[in-house]
């Protein structure tokens, strides 16, 4: 194997250090640093090229030469057919399959820019590890298999990374060396990409013919491309333009992360500041709140600082003592970021199980942390022609655009204007998996024409009429399980008692304010979160509101109790086994699901999640009807 520019430039390096390793390391604190990934289709060769980067750059461990050198010798062919992958693919499993799975970081350098590269998978199964990569990137190498063009998966990673935000794109046509250099072909594959980049907003990208396992125009130029004129991958990375500056000249934005109190003489706000610079004296909002103040220190381990910018971690102290939280976000004041809860979005789902509409999910943004509900879609973008299409969810990979309500503002910004107050991640309140990533539009009209209109009687004033103590009592279970059965004794009971009451049945609502709902997933999940709108504001009103509904999944259930106010929701699980459920069948439904007359039907072919902790759970088998309201009765009114 010949020696590299760039190899003769690590064996100076090596010198330096030996000789002084002060002046080798102040070297290298200055130079720039370039985040970068490799994504493209299966068996692209990503993790070929990192490693031929890698050696060319002698930025690997002796022992990983000499393995890899011993291989050489084993295949035949000294120094040409070391299996480069091997200094990538670190899991078992990825041995195993021989594919990519995870994202693997490499970290190397040069004599004129540090690196850090994230080899992601290109199975279409593992789309989501290739947006975890690019979410921190600044440059995408896209690798085409010479021999196969453009690929579905190439479409859809360079569609991701576009829409990501990463604007320096490398076309690396690889393997060249499979398909004799002919120029004729990669001509033909670089015209292809470029129609298609078109069509996604990509008006620029390098292209370059290459072949990982050989080192052509990797760190030097090849003799077999003599009609390439363009730089080699490494020339390119070393010399792309970033724009490190940019979020220094935004308005200033810090998230805070942690409120910093050590004792009672001091506190601040920390966080690591996402656009802007901020100075002493500087007047600042905290966002959602809206309240004032100026900065009066930036404290850091080294001392206080005099200006602090885009990038840095810092403890912000204020003039005043004013409250500022978790989540809350620091802004200038005369410019702050906007607060919303409603949006438009982009969403890239991750998640094996489809996006159910209506169902509550934790939305992480910045450091809030929030519960958020998705609209069905309103489009799903094709990636082989991008041509928007109807859908009624989302599916594994799938990209669509989306309407999005929070169950409170957050302070936001559009994800071109700022990735740190626009992009979010949508996770399963029940798994805690991370289901989706996404970004953020434009905050919806309406969450800003729409305002919370202060009442002078609160709920405290009707519940204190009343005499009472408001309570959601929430009827889960089998169909035909007895919920209506007791839920009506129950209320009986409570009215006997001179307690104002109000019954809302599964079946009655669904002739009026759910008659429009079927029974899918995402319609039994809107079904709830009416009937949960419904309830709240019968305590509101002071009322002990009695529900009875099949209600299957816990994360629905879950959201009717965020609604309320704490205590006010007593889950009351009627456990009845299925065939005894079944046995009764006084609609029957049972029979009719059966015989698959009746679809989506709760225990036959749609799931019921019953609850883990209860307040209240009631066995069929022992008690009777009466004697499960006594027992009802008795825990809410002691």
């Amino acid at each position: 194997m010949s020696v590299t520019t760039t190899q003769t430039s690590s064996y100076q390096t090596d010198a330096l250090i030996a000789a002084d390793i002060d002046a080798y390391l102040l070297q290298h604190q200055h130079k720039s640093l370039l985040r970068f990934i490799t994504c493209g289709s299966v068996d692209d060769g990503k993790s070929t090229l990192i490693g031929r980067l890698l050696y060319d750059s002698k930025m690997i461990f002796e022992d990983q030469l000499a393995a890899l050198e011993a291989d050489s010798k084993r295949v035949g062919t000294q120094g040409q057919n070391i299996d480069f992958a091997l200094l990538v693919d670190g899991l078992a499993a990825e041995r195993e399959q021989g594919i990519t799975i995870d994202v693997a970081y490499r970290f190397f350098a040069t004599e004129k820019r540090k690196f850090i590269v994230a080899d992601t998978p290109g199975h279409e199964q593992y789309t989501r590890n290739m947006v975890t990569g690019a979410s921190t990137a600044d440059l995408a190498v896209i690798l085409i298999d010479a021999r196969k063009g453009v690929l579905t998966q190439t479409r859809r990673h360079s569609y991701l990374a576009h829409l990501i935000g990463i604007r320096h794109i490398v076309l690396a046509v690889n393997k060249m060396d499979l398909i004799g250099y002919d120029q004729e072909k990669y001509n033909a594959i670089v015209a292809d990409y470029t129609k298609f980049a078109a069509s996604i907003g990509i008006n620029a990208f390098t292209p370059l013919p290459i072949s990982g396992f050989m080192g052509d125009n990797i760190t030097s130029r090849s003799a077999n491309t003599p009609w390439y004129g363009g730089p080699t991958l490494m020339e390119h990375l070393e010399t792309v333009e970033l724009d490190v500056t940019a979020d220094q000249q935004k308005p200033f934005r810090m998230p805070v992360q942690w409120v910093n109190r050590p004792n009672l003489d001091f506190r601040g706000f920390s966080g690591l500041i996402s656009s802007g610079t901020v100075r002493p004296g500087d007047p600042i909002r905290v966002l959602p709140s809206g309240k004032t103040s100026t900065i009066a220190r930036i404290v850091t381990i080294g001392g206080d600082l005099e200006q602090a910018v885009a990038g840095q971690s810092v403890t912000l102290c204020f003039a005043d003592e004013i409250d500022c939280s978790r989540g809350d976000v620091i802004c200038i004041a005369d410019a702050p970021a906007e607060v919303a809860d409603q949006f438009e979005t982009v969403i890239v789902w991750m998640a094996d199980d489809s996006l159910i509409p209506g169902r509550p999910y934790w939305l992480k943004l910045g450091t809030q942390t929030v519960t958020a509900t998705v609209q069905a879609p309103k489009y799903q973008v094709n990636i082989n022609t991008m041509e928007h299409m109807a859908a009624k969810t989302l599916e594994l990979n799938a990209i669509g655009v989306a309407n999005l309500a929070t169950d409170r503002p957050i302070p936001f910004e559009p994800y071109a204007t700022s990735h740190t107050l626009g992009g979010f991640i949508l996770i399963d309140k029940i798994t805690n998996a991370t289901v989706a990533a996404g970004m953020l539009h434009f905050a919806l009209r309406r969450s800003q024409n729409v305002h919370w209109q202060a009442l002078d009687v609160s709920r405290e004033t009707h519940a204190v009429l009343k005499n009472q103590k408001p309570a959601v009592l929430w009827f889960t279970g089998l169909s035909g399980a007895g919920k209506s059965t007791i839920a009506n004794l129950v209320e009986k009971k409570l009215v006997r008692m001179n307690r104002h009451t109000f019954l809302l049945d599964g079946d009655n609502v669904r002739h009026g304010l759910n008659k429009d709902l079927g029974f899918t997933d995402a319609d039994r999940i809107e079904n709830i979160r009416r009937v949960g709108e419904v309830a709240k504001l019968m305590t509101d009103a002071g009322l002990i509101v009695i529900t009875a509904f099949i209600s299957p999944f816990r994360a629905e259930r879950q959201m009717v109790r965020e609604m309320m106010a704490p205590g006010e929701f007593i889950e009351i699980h009627i456990d009845t086994p299925l065939a005894d459920a079944e046995a009764r069948d006084v609609k029957g439904l049972y029979k009719k699901a059966r015989s698959g007359a009746l679809k989506n039907f709760t225990g036959i072919d749609s799931p019921y999640e019953p609850p883990h902790t209860p307040e209240i759970r009631i066995d069929t088998a022992k008690l009777t009807p009466g004697q499960a309201a006594d027992l009802i009765i008795e825990r809410l009114i002691p």
